[in-house]
């Protein structure tokens, strides 16, 4: 039975999601305090029952793509407690991951620091509450509040209330049209779902299976290899539309693009124009992999030429016409779109590695649709808003047009953290002002 409970407390700002975006804000408040005088009170409402960062799509061989040194910080202060290398020093591993002699650490272990930097945070944040959707509370013909209504694990929903809000809340699973049916099917899932979908697949008590990954990136890649080696009763076929598994540039002068500096170049030119820097770049982070990924795979399918045992495949140019679902199996129809030849594939599992869209902050914001310019943002990722809308909404990762690449990677959280936190302190401070001049008026 789901009950609804509604606070009076009015907080600063409320956020959406508690990834990496809005830690790394949690953090710039921090420091923002001290340098205003006054601490803004936010609190941080996110899905999960507990920290966790992409946190079943953790193989133990997936490395971090970007430095350490770009953490939640160290780009803008790099004396703060909360850098890597003090998650390192605290944890005395300092030393012996210097000695890897690697900027990249596994992912396995950045969401571990991820967990150690949010646990500073405890008494701000609400665990195992899902948002769904922001409203507007008008006063006089203005919205100076919005309310956040969640719902608990419980099915519980809450109401609570806000000067401002920051949508963080990340990435919804892309899942092709053709596979929109198989929603209830265990046998299919998208790879967010990796680990644990895999344990309750038959490969996890070592019993033989096919095992079908549709798509060409970063996630594709470490699926096929943690298959590979975890998983020695399993046979992989990586199906993808490109000719060839593409590598990620991230050589020095291309990964410029990251640098905060370049958010401004963006930012400042002409929507076309942006459109074009956006595309020039794409091969950095869309449907490529990283170089000594792809030469494993390559060292992988080569051996199995050398001992003429065929356990995997990479199928190149392959567009997916079909997918049927029987007792024996997932059936995929696939076309050679150089044959234009038509072949049926059956596989005990399909894991769709096949990326993200960015949709979230619509939905929840849908309540203020009419108040907002299509959720355009101007330079400080708040949301361009209609006078009598008051209230603050700033948006984390859905920036992508506007702001550059980078803005759905953690290349700019540091920065972007400050940029929001002294907006807030801004726009807080004049809705303040704006209150008592109000107040004022009405008692003159």
């Amino acid at each position: 039975m789901s009950q609804s409970h509604s606070s009076e407390k009015i907080h600063d700002l409320i956020g959406v999601g508690f990834g990496p975006s809005n830690l790394a804000l949690a953090i710039a408040l921090e420091e923002l305090a001290e340098t205003n005088g006054h601490a803004l009170d936010a609190l941080f409402i996110d899905k999960q029952s507990d920290y966790r960062w992409h946190g079943n799509t953790l193989a133990t061989q997936s490395e971090l793509q970007i430095s350490f040194l770009k953490d939640l910080v160290s780009l803008r202060n790099p004396t703060s407690p909360y850098s890597f290398v003090n998650y390192l020093h605290q944890n005395k591993r300092l030393v012996d991951f210097i000695n890897l002699g690697t900027f990249y650490p596994c992912r396995l272990e950045y969401n571990d620091y991820l967990r150690w930097a949010a646990d500073h945070f405890a008494t701000q944040a609400a665990y195992g509450e899902e948002v769904l959707r922001i409203e507007p509370e008008l006063h006089n013909g203005r919205i100076e509040h919005l309310r956040v209504i969640s719902r608990d694990t419980q099915g519980n929903e809450h109401t609570r209330r806000a000067r401002s809000v920051v949508v963080g809340s990340g990435g919804t699973p892309k899942i092709p049209q053709v596979f929109a049916p198989f929603k209830a099917d265990a046998r299919v899932f998208h790879h967010s779902q990796y680990l644990a979908s895999l344990e309750q697949l038959p490969c996890a008590k070592g019993e033989p299976m096919r095992v079908a990954i549709v798509g060409s990136g970063q996630s594709a890649a470490e699926a096929f290899i943690d298959l590979n080696d975890s998983y020695p009763s399993v046979k992989v076929d990586m199906i993808l539309r490109a000719s060839a598994l593409k590598p990620a540039d991230d050589s020095p002068f291309v990964n410029e693009v990251f640098a905060p500096d370049y958010t401004d170049l963006v930012f400042n030119q002409p929507q076309g124009e942006r459109a074009k820097l956006i595309e020039e770049y794409h091969n950095t982070n869309y449907s490529v992999v990283d170089i000594d990924l792809l030469e494993r795979i390559y060292g992988i399918l080569y051996r199995q030429k050398v001992s003429h045992q065929f356990r995997h495949a990479v199928l190149c140019r392959r567009q997916i016409e079909a997918a049927v679902a029987t007792p024996e199996g997932i059936e995929l129809t696939l076309r050679d779109l150089a044959t234009d030849q038509q072949q049926t594939h059956r596989y005990d599992a399909v894991i769709l590695a096949t990326g993200y869209e960015r949709r979230s902050h619509r939905e929840l914001l849908a309540p203020l649709q009419q108040h907002l310019q299509d959720y355009v943002v101007d330079r400080n990722y708040r949301a361009l808003a209609s006078p009598e809308l008051q209230a603050a909404v700033y948006l984390q990762g859905f920036c992508e047009a506007s702001h550059g690449l980078s803005d759905t990677l953690l290349s700019v959280l540091p920065a972007r953290a400050a940029e929001i936190g002294q907006s807030l302190y801004q726009s807080l401070a004049r809705a303040k002002a704006g209150t008592r001049d109000a107040v004022a008026l009405t008692s003159a």
